[in-house]
Protein backbone atom coordinates (compact mmCIF):
# COMPACT_ATOMS: atom_id res chain seq x y z
CA UNK A 1 0.00 0.00 0.00
CA UNK A 2 0.90 3.54 -0.46
CA UNK A 3 2.31 5.47 1.89
CA UNK A 4 0.33 8.60 2.16
CA UNK A 5 1.92 11.73 2.81
CA UNK A 6 1.09 14.13 5.52
CA UNK A 7 0.31 17.47 4.03
CA UNK A 8 2.42 20.37 4.76
CA UNK A 9 1.04 24.07 5.54
CA UNK A 10 0.89 26.29 2.74
CA UNK A 11 4.12 28.52 2.42
CA UNK A 12 3.18 32.19 4.40
CA UNK A 13 1.16 30.33 6.66
CA UNK A 14 1.06 29.33 10.60
CA UNK A 15 -0.36 27.77 12.89
CA UNK A 16 -0.68 29.53 16.36
CA UNK A 17 -0.14 27.11 19.81
CA UNK A 18 0.69 27.64 22.97
CA UNK A 19 3.20 30.76 23.87
CA UNK A 20 2.19 32.06 20.46
CA UNK A 21 -1.08 31.81 20.75
CA UNK A 22 -0.92 33.45 24.36
CA UNK A 23 1.24 36.65 23.20
CA UNK A 24 -1.60 36.47 20.48
CA UNK A 25 -4.50 36.44 22.38
CA UNK A 26 -3.36 39.22 25.01
CA UNK A 27 -3.00 41.43 21.61
CA UNK A 28 -6.71 41.05 21.19
CA UNK A 29 -7.78 41.05 25.44
CA UNK A 30 -6.03 44.23 25.40
CA UNK A 31 -7.19 45.88 22.25
CA UNK A 32 -10.72 45.05 23.18
CA UNK A 33 -10.52 46.38 26.32
CA UNK A 34 -8.72 49.77 24.91
CA UNK A 35 -11.40 50.08 22.77
CA UNK A 36 -14.63 49.75 25.32
CA UNK A 37 -12.95 52.57 27.39
CA UNK A 38 -12.69 54.93 23.60
CA UNK A 39 -16.56 54.05 23.11
CA UNK A 40 -15.52 52.12 19.84
CA UNK A 41 -17.76 49.62 18.44
CA UNK A 42 -17.08 46.16 16.79
CA UNK A 43 -17.94 45.49 13.42
CA UNK A 44 -17.07 41.83 11.63
CA UNK A 45 -16.70 42.16 7.94
CA UNK A 46 -16.87 38.91 4.91
CA UNK A 47 -13.26 37.95 4.71
CA UNK A 48 -13.64 38.31 1.10
CA UNK A 49 -15.42 41.14 -1.15
CA UNK A 50 -15.92 42.36 -4.91
CA UNK A 51 -12.42 42.73 -6.40
CA UNK A 52 -12.93 46.84 -7.07
CA UNK A 53 -13.20 47.63 -3.37
CA UNK A 54 -9.88 47.11 -3.24
CA UNK A 55 -8.85 47.98 -6.68
CA UNK A 56 -10.11 51.30 -6.57
CA UNK A 57 -9.35 52.09 -2.53
CA UNK A 58 -5.63 51.08 -2.66
CA UNK A 59 -5.05 52.01 -6.04
CA UNK A 60 -4.67 49.89 -9.63
CA UNK A 61 -1.18 50.54 -9.73
CA UNK A 62 -0.08 49.77 -6.37
CA UNK A 63 1.79 46.34 -5.66
CA UNK A 64 -0.56 45.51 -3.39
CA UNK A 65 -3.65 45.41 -5.96
CA UNK A 66 -1.14 44.12 -9.11
CA UNK A 67 1.05 41.82 -7.24
CA UNK A 68 -0.30 40.75 -3.96
CA UNK A 69 -4.05 40.58 -4.10
CA UNK A 70 -5.82 36.84 -3.54
CA UNK A 71 -8.01 37.54 -6.10
CA UNK A 72 -10.25 34.58 -8.17
CA UNK A 73 -13.41 34.06 -10.03
CA UNK A 74 -16.08 32.73 -8.42
CA UNK A 75 -18.80 30.09 -10.10
CA UNK A 76 -20.97 33.09 -10.98
CA UNK A 77 -18.40 34.71 -12.78
CA UNK A 78 -17.71 37.07 -10.39
CA UNK A 79 -14.03 38.79 -8.95
CA UNK A 80 -13.53 38.10 -5.58
CA UNK A 81 -10.71 38.99 -3.63
CA UNK A 82 -9.49 37.91 0.07
CA UNK A 83 -9.35 41.08 1.84
CA UNK A 84 -5.42 42.98 2.28
CA UNK A 85 -6.78 45.02 4.45
CA UNK A 86 -9.87 46.45 6.77
CA UNK A 87 -10.25 49.86 5.75
CA UNK A 88 -11.73 49.35 2.31
CA UNK A 89 -13.68 46.64 3.55
CA UNK A 90 -14.91 49.40 6.18
CA UNK A 91 -15.75 52.07 4.16
CA UNK A 92 -17.86 49.58 1.61
CA UNK A 93 -20.28 48.13 5.05
CA UNK A 94 -20.48 52.01 5.71
CA UNK A 95 -22.22 53.02 2.66
CA UNK A 96 -23.98 49.53 2.08
CA UNK A 97 -25.58 49.64 5.37
CA UNK A 98 -26.69 53.10 5.47
CA UNK A 99 -24.33 53.91 8.60
CA UNK A 100 -24.10 57.71 7.94
CA UNK A 101 -26.87 58.31 10.23
CA UNK A 102 -24.58 57.41 12.81
CA UNK A 103 -21.73 59.33 11.93
CA UNK A 104 -19.05 60.18 13.17
CA UNK A 105 -19.10 56.53 13.81
CA UNK A 106 -16.14 54.78 15.67
CA UNK A 107 -15.58 51.51 14.82
CA UNK A 108 -12.62 48.23 15.38
CA UNK A 109 -12.39 44.97 13.79
CA UNK A 110 -9.80 42.33 13.40
CA UNK A 111 -9.07 39.16 11.89
CA UNK A 112 -7.12 37.24 9.22
CA UNK A 113 -5.46 39.31 5.74
CA UNK A 114 -4.32 37.99 2.67
CA UNK A 115 -1.19 39.38 0.64
CA UNK A 116 0.64 37.20 -1.48
CA UNK A 117 4.48 38.20 -0.94
CA UNK A 118 7.90 36.93 -0.14
CA UNK A 119 6.97 35.89 4.23
CA UNK A 120 9.77 36.67 6.82
CA UNK A 121 9.80 37.60 10.54
CA UNK A 122 6.74 38.57 11.58
CA UNK A 123 5.48 39.01 7.73
CA UNK A 124 3.28 35.79 6.66
CA UNK A 125 0.59 35.68 3.41
CA UNK A 126 -1.92 35.30 5.60
CA UNK A 127 -1.49 37.43 8.74
CA UNK A 128 -3.71 39.03 11.13
CA UNK A 129 -4.24 42.95 11.85
CA UNK A 130 -6.51 44.65 14.37
CA UNK A 131 -7.85 47.68 13.09
CA UNK A 132 -9.41 51.02 14.10
CA UNK A 133 -11.46 54.00 12.34
CA UNK A 134 -13.56 56.96 12.81
CA UNK A 135 -15.69 57.87 9.71
CA UNK A 136 -17.89 60.84 9.20
CA UNK A 137 -15.52 63.26 11.43
CA UNK A 138 -13.65 65.90 9.58
CA UNK A 139 -12.44 67.50 13.47
CA UNK A 140 -8.55 67.44 14.13
CA UNK A 141 -10.04 65.59 17.25
CA UNK A 142 -10.72 62.32 15.73
CA UNK A 143 -6.62 62.15 14.76
CA UNK A 144 -6.13 62.92 17.99
CA UNK A 145 -8.45 60.08 19.60
CA UNK A 146 -7.52 57.39 17.23
CA UNK A 147 -3.68 58.76 18.39
CA UNK A 148 -4.65 57.83 21.65
CA UNK A 149 -6.15 55.20 21.23
CA UNK A 150 -2.83 53.78 19.66
CA UNK A 151 -0.92 54.55 22.68
CA UNK A 152 -2.63 53.70 25.69
CA UNK A 153 -2.96 50.40 23.82
CA UNK A 154 0.86 49.98 23.55
CA UNK A 155 0.97 50.94 27.21
CA UNK A 156 -1.70 48.13 28.23
CA UNK A 157 0.53 45.99 26.44
CA UNK A 158 3.75 47.18 28.59
CA UNK A 159 5.50 47.83 25.06
CA UNK A 160 5.13 51.55 24.63
CA UNK A 161 9.21 51.78 25.72
CA UNK A 162 11.30 51.92 22.51
CA UNK A 163 7.92 52.44 19.82
CA UNK A 164 8.03 56.16 18.66
CA UNK A 165 5.13 57.90 17.13
CA UNK A 166 6.25 59.36 14.09
CA UNK A 167 3.75 62.18 12.43
CA UNK A 168 3.54 64.35 9.69
CA UNK A 169 0.96 66.41 7.46
CA UNK A 170 -0.45 65.40 4.01
CA UNK A 171 -2.16 68.52 3.85
CA UNK A 172 -5.01 69.08 1.78
CA UNK A 173 -5.74 68.79 -1.40
CA UNK A 174 -4.12 71.76 -2.48
CA UNK A 175 -1.27 71.50 -0.73
CA UNK A 176 -1.02 68.25 -2.01
CA UNK A 177 -0.90 69.20 -5.71
CA UNK A 178 1.28 71.80 -5.40
CA UNK A 179 3.75 69.45 -3.33
CA UNK A 180 3.33 66.44 -6.21
CA UNK A 181 4.62 69.21 -8.72
CA UNK A 182 7.44 70.05 -6.45
CA UNK A 183 7.90 66.68 -5.99
CA UNK A 184 7.72 65.69 -9.73
CA UNK A 185 10.57 68.98 -10.85
CA UNK A 186 13.20 67.82 -8.67
CA UNK A 187 12.94 64.25 -9.69
CA UNK A 188 12.55 64.77 -13.26
CA UNK A 189 16.29 66.34 -12.76
CA UNK A 190 17.92 63.16 -11.72
CA UNK A 191 15.35 60.93 -13.81
CA UNK A 192 18.73 58.91 -15.17
CA UNK A 193 20.26 58.39 -12.13
CA UNK A 194 16.97 56.92 -10.31
CA UNK A 195 16.14 53.22 -9.59
CA UNK A 196 13.61 51.11 -12.42
CA UNK A 197 11.06 51.18 -9.90
CA UNK A 198 11.40 54.80 -8.67
CA UNK A 199 11.12 55.95 -12.57
CA UNK A 200 7.71 53.82 -12.36
CA UNK A 201 6.47 55.47 -9.78
CA UNK A 202 7.20 59.15 -11.10
CA UNK A 203 4.88 58.66 -13.62
CA UNK A 204 2.24 57.33 -11.69
CA UNK A 205 2.61 57.85 -8.00
CA UNK A 206 6.05 60.14 -7.34
CA UNK A 207 5.41 60.83 -3.25
CA UNK A 208 6.06 56.71 -3.46
CA UNK A 209 9.88 57.69 -4.46
CA UNK A 210 10.24 59.43 -0.86
CA UNK A 211 9.74 56.12 0.74
CA UNK A 212 12.19 53.95 -1.78
CA UNK A 213 15.02 51.71 -0.18
CA UNK A 214 16.98 51.73 -3.39
CA UNK A 215 20.33 53.22 -2.43
CA UNK A 216 20.42 54.78 -6.13
CA UNK A 217 17.39 56.66 -4.60
CA UNK A 218 18.13 57.74 -1.27
CA UNK A 219 20.60 60.85 -1.90
CA UNK A 220 17.94 61.91 -4.27
CA UNK A 221 14.73 61.47 -2.20
CA UNK A 222 16.39 63.52 1.04
CA UNK A 223 17.62 66.09 -1.09
CA UNK A 224 13.52 66.65 -2.66
CA UNK A 225 11.23 69.23 -1.06
CA UNK A 226 9.66 69.30 1.82
CA UNK A 227 5.64 69.63 2.43
CA UNK A 228 5.63 72.74 5.08
CA UNK A 229 6.43 74.87 1.71
CA UNK A 230 3.57 74.22 0.26
CA UNK A 231 1.19 73.60 3.14
CA UNK A 232 -2.01 75.48 2.88
CA UNK A 233 -2.88 77.97 5.72
CA UNK A 234 -6.03 75.59 6.50
CA UNK A 235 -3.79 72.27 6.33
CA UNK A 236 -1.27 74.36 8.64
CA UNK A 237 -3.61 75.19 11.65
CA UNK A 238 -5.39 71.34 11.31
CA UNK A 239 -1.53 70.24 12.05
CA UNK A 240 -1.53 72.56 14.96
CA UNK A 241 -4.97 71.51 16.27
CA UNK A 242 -3.71 67.42 16.08
CA UNK A 243 -0.20 68.31 18.33
CA UNK A 244 -1.51 70.19 20.36
CA UNK A 245 -4.33 68.13 21.09
CA UNK A 246 -1.57 65.22 21.62
CA UNK A 247 0.25 67.01 24.03
CA UNK A 248 -3.28 67.56 25.85
CA UNK A 249 -3.56 63.91 26.03
CA UNK A 250 -0.46 63.10 26.91
CA UNK A 251 0.92 61.61 23.90
CA UNK A 252 4.46 62.06 23.08
CA UNK A 253 5.26 62.23 18.96
CA UNK A 254 8.11 63.01 16.70
CA UNK A 255 8.05 64.84 13.44
CA UNK A 256 9.00 62.71 10.51
CA UNK A 257 8.40 65.09 6.95
CA UNK A 258 9.25 62.15 4.54
CA UNK A 259 6.47 60.09 5.85
CA UNK A 260 3.91 59.89 3.11
CA UNK A 261 1.24 57.96 1.88
CA UNK A 262 1.19 57.53 -2.26
CA UNK A 263 -2.48 57.67 -2.77
CA UNK A 264 -4.51 60.89 -3.34
CA UNK A 265 -7.40 60.73 -1.28
CA UNK A 266 -4.83 60.33 1.97
CA UNK A 267 -5.08 63.78 3.77
CA UNK A 268 -3.57 65.94 6.66
CA UNK A 269 -2.67 63.35 9.25
CA UNK A 270 -0.09 60.29 8.65
CA UNK A 271 1.43 58.49 11.73
CA UNK A 272 3.33 55.61 12.17
CA UNK A 273 4.30 53.87 15.53
CA UNK A 274 8.06 52.00 14.72
CA UNK A 275 10.52 50.74 17.14
CA UNK A 276 13.93 49.35 16.46
CA UNK A 277 13.25 45.88 18.17
CA UNK A 278 11.55 44.40 15.33
CA UNK A 279 14.69 45.06 12.68
CA UNK A 280 13.58 45.92 9.58
CA UNK A 281 10.41 45.55 10.12
CA UNK A 282 10.01 48.44 12.31
CA UNK A 283 6.56 49.80 11.85
CA UNK A 284 4.27 48.03 14.65
CA UNK A 285 1.38 50.53 13.84
CA UNK A 286 0.37 53.23 10.80
CA UNK A 287 -2.54 55.03 10.00
CA UNK A 288 -4.06 58.26 8.63
CA UNK A 289 -6.49 60.47 7.44
CA UNK A 290 -8.29 59.39 3.86
CA UNK A 291 -11.03 61.80 3.30
CA UNK A 292 -11.10 61.50 -0.07
CA UNK A 293 -11.89 57.28 -0.09
CA UNK A 294 -15.00 56.80 0.37
CA UNK A 295 -15.73 58.86 -2.77
CA UNK A 296 -13.22 56.33 -4.49
CA UNK A 297 -15.73 53.79 -3.78
CA UNK A 298 -19.07 55.65 -5.22
CA UNK A 299 -20.09 57.63 -2.20
CA UNK A 300 -20.50 61.17 -1.36
CA UNK A 301 -17.75 63.26 -0.06
CA UNK A 302 -17.11 61.62 3.53
CA UNK A 303 -14.11 62.04 6.20
CA UNK A 304 -12.23 59.46 7.52
CA UNK A 305 -9.31 58.59 9.72
CA UNK A 306 -7.93 55.27 10.89
CA UNK A 307 -5.25 53.06 11.71
CA UNK A 308 -4.06 48.74 11.75
CA UNK A 309 -1.53 47.32 13.69
CA UNK A 310 -0.03 43.63 12.87
CA UNK A 311 -1.05 41.54 15.70
CA UNK A 312 1.87 39.04 15.01
CA UNK A 313 4.50 42.20 15.51
CA UNK A 314 2.71 42.97 18.41
CA UNK A 315 2.94 40.25 20.22
CA UNK A 316 6.52 39.61 19.09
CA UNK A 317 7.20 42.49 21.32
CA UNK A 318 5.65 41.04 24.60
CA UNK A 319 7.49 39.69 27.05
CA UNK A 320 6.27 35.54 27.55
CA UNK A 321 2.84 34.95 28.43
CA UNK A 322 2.02 33.06 31.55
CA UNK A 323 -0.86 30.43 30.82
CA UNK A 324 -4.36 30.89 32.59
CA UNK A 325 -4.10 28.71 35.84
CA UNK A 326 -6.60 25.48 36.63
CA UNK A 327 -8.06 26.35 40.01
CA UNK A 328 -9.14 22.25 40.21
CA UNK A 329 -8.51 18.96 39.23
CA UNK A 330 -10.35 16.48 39.60
CA UNK A 331 -8.32 12.56 40.06
CA UNK A 332 -11.21 10.07 39.91
CA UNK A 333 -9.94 6.60 41.12
CA UNK A 334 -12.18 3.86 39.06
CA UNK A 335 -15.40 3.38 37.16
CA UNK A 336 -17.79 4.72 39.30
CA UNK A 337 -15.71 7.70 40.45
CA UNK A 338 -14.94 8.42 36.86
CA UNK A 339 -18.60 8.67 36.05
CA UNK A 340 -19.50 10.85 39.07
CA UNK A 341 -15.97 13.19 38.37
CA UNK A 342 -17.48 14.12 35.39
CA UNK A 343 -20.47 15.49 37.19
CA UNK A 344 -17.90 17.32 39.88
CA UNK A 345 -16.24 18.97 36.83
CA UNK A 346 -19.48 20.24 35.51
CA UNK A 347 -20.47 21.50 38.85
CA UNK A 348 -17.13 23.73 39.21
CA UNK A 349 -17.71 24.83 36.02
CA UNK A 350 -20.84 26.28 36.69
CA UNK A 351 -19.78 27.67 39.87
CA UNK A 352 -17.38 29.84 37.23
CA UNK A 353 -14.15 27.45 38.50
CA UNK A 354 -11.86 26.95 36.09
CA UNK A 355 -11.49 22.57 36.00
CA UNK A 356 -10.26 19.72 33.99
CA UNK A 357 -9.91 16.19 34.98
CA UNK A 358 -7.04 13.40 35.12
CA UNK A 359 -8.40 10.12 34.28
CA UNK A 360 -4.81 8.55 33.06
CA UNK A 361 -2.25 6.67 35.05
CA UNK A 362 -1.83 5.90 38.78
CA UNK A 363 -2.10 8.31 41.12
CA UNK A 364 1.03 9.22 41.69
CA UNK A 365 0.80 10.55 37.81
CA UNK A 366 -2.55 12.02 38.26
CA UNK A 367 -1.24 14.28 40.45
CA UNK A 368 1.98 14.99 38.47
CA UNK A 369 -0.40 16.74 35.64
CA UNK A 370 -2.31 18.98 38.34
CA UNK A 371 1.05 20.23 39.29
CA UNK A 372 1.93 20.43 36.08
CA UNK A 373 -1.05 22.79 35.02
CA UNK A 374 -0.37 24.74 38.06
CA UNK A 375 -3.78 23.85 39.80
CA UNK A 376 -4.43 25.06 42.79
CA UNK A 377 -6.14 22.10 44.79
CA UNK A 378 -6.69 18.40 43.65
CA UNK A 379 -9.94 16.22 44.78
CA UNK A 380 -9.64 13.14 44.77
CA UNK A 381 -12.21 10.57 44.88
CA UNK A 382 -12.26 6.77 45.45
CA UNK A 383 -14.83 4.09 46.34
CA UNK A 384 -14.53 4.47 49.82
CA UNK A 385 -14.99 8.05 49.34
CA UNK A 386 -18.12 7.53 47.07
CA UNK A 387 -19.57 5.65 49.80
CA UNK A 388 -19.35 8.43 52.23
CA UNK A 389 -20.71 10.94 50.02
CA UNK A 390 -16.91 12.72 50.65
CA UNK A 391 -14.26 13.75 48.68
CA UNK A 392 -10.58 14.63 49.40
CA UNK A 393 -9.54 18.19 48.60
CA UNK A 394 -5.63 18.38 48.54
CA UNK A 395 -4.29 21.77 48.39
CA UNK A 396 -1.05 21.50 45.99
CA UNK A 397 0.55 24.94 47.08
CA UNK A 398 0.43 23.98 51.30
CA UNK A 399 0.57 20.01 50.92
CA UNK A 400 -2.60 20.03 53.33
CA UNK A 401 -5.90 18.68 52.82
CA UNK A 402 -9.39 17.78 54.30
CA UNK A 403 -12.71 15.99 53.45
CA UNK A 404 -15.53 17.75 51.92
CA UNK A 405 -18.82 16.98 51.08
CA UNK A 406 -19.45 15.58 47.82
CA UNK A 407 -22.74 17.88 47.58
CA UNK A 408 -20.57 20.79 48.95
CA UNK A 409 -18.17 20.93 45.66
CA UNK A 410 -19.47 23.52 43.21
CA UNK A 411 -21.52 25.30 46.10
CA UNK A 412 -18.29 26.16 48.85
CA UNK A 413 -15.32 27.83 47.54
CA UNK A 414 -13.05 25.55 47.70
CA UNK A 415 -10.25 27.54 50.05
CA UNK A 416 -13.22 27.23 52.79
CA UNK A 417 -13.37 23.67 52.97
CA UNK A 418 -10.83 23.38 55.16
CA UNK A 419 -13.10 24.82 58.01
CA UNK A 420 -16.06 22.45 56.87
CA UNK A 421 -13.99 19.35 57.53
CA UNK A 422 -16.90 16.87 57.40
CA UNK A 423 -14.80 14.22 59.57
CA UNK A 424 -11.64 13.58 61.07
CA UNK A 425 -8.56 14.12 60.38
CA UNK A 426 -7.61 12.11 57.28
CA UNK A 427 -4.54 10.04 59.06
CA UNK A 428 -2.09 7.49 56.82
CA UNK A 429 -3.15 4.03 56.22
CA UNK A 430 -6.88 4.48 57.10
CA UNK A 431 -7.72 3.02 53.67
CA UNK A 432 -9.06 5.15 51.67
CA UNK A 433 -7.41 7.60 48.86
CA UNK A 434 -7.39 10.74 51.62
CA UNK A 435 -5.26 8.61 53.46
CA UNK A 436 -2.70 7.23 51.02
CA UNK A 437 -2.48 10.85 50.69
CA UNK A 438 -2.15 12.52 53.74
CA UNK A 439 1.55 11.22 54.71
CA UNK A 440 2.70 12.57 50.82
CA UNK A 441 5.26 14.87 51.24
CA UNK A 442 4.19 18.75 50.95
Amino acid sequence: MARIETPRPIRGTQDIFGQEQRRFARVLEAFDHVRKLYAFQRVDLPVFEDTQVFARSIGETTDVVSKEMYTFEDRGGDSLTLRPEFTAGVCRAYLTNGWQQYAPLKLVTSGPLFRYERPQKGRYRQFHQIDAEVIGAAEPAADVELLAFADQLLHELGIADGVTLQLNTLGDAETRDAWRTALVAHFERYRGELSEDSLVRLDKNPMRILDSKDPRDRPIADAAPDIDAHLTSEAGAFFEKVTKGLGAAGVKWTRNSRLVRGLDYYRHTAFEFVTDRLGAQGTVLAGGRYDGLIESLGGPATPGVGWAAGIERLAMLLEEQVPSPIEAVVIPMGEAAEARGLGIVADLRRSGVTADMAFRGNMKRRLAKANDAGASYALILGEDELKDGRIVVRNLHEGKQARASLESIGKVPLSLLWAMDTGDPVKPGDGSIGGLLAGAPK
